[in-house]
């Protein structure tokens, strides 16, 4: 014995499925859709947000390039100043070291 929910054949052979299987299938539908639009919303402002990350990103590694060449052109300056100190004061000591002898 059929039950009222399942399909049954109609007069001319074809199944008939009841309106509460059509109305439930309709619904199911439709929330599937929704759920589907609303992760497709979720991956489109992911795929922004990735985006934004990789722009910045990019930003942050150009400033850390143009940091590291600053501080290698300032170690370049100070070690040629420490180079000059050296020798100035190296001459010095020589000049003292030249006026205790004589």
């Amino acid at each position: 014995m059929a039950s009222s929910s399942s399909p049954s054949p109609s007069s001319d052979g074809q199944l008939v499925v009841p309106r509460s299987h059509t109305t439930a299938e309709s619904q199911l539908s439709s929330l599937i859709y929704d759920l589907s639009q609303q992760v497709q919303g979720a991956m489109e402002n992911m795929l922004k947000m990735t985006n934004e990350i990789d722009q910045n990103s990019a930003g942050v590694t150009e400033e850390i390039e143009k940091c590291k060449e600053t501080a290698l052109e300032r170690n370049k300056t100070l070690e040629e100043e420490k180079e000059y100190f050296q020798k100035a004061a190296h001459t010095v000591l020589d000049m003292l070291n030249n006026k205790d002898i004589n």
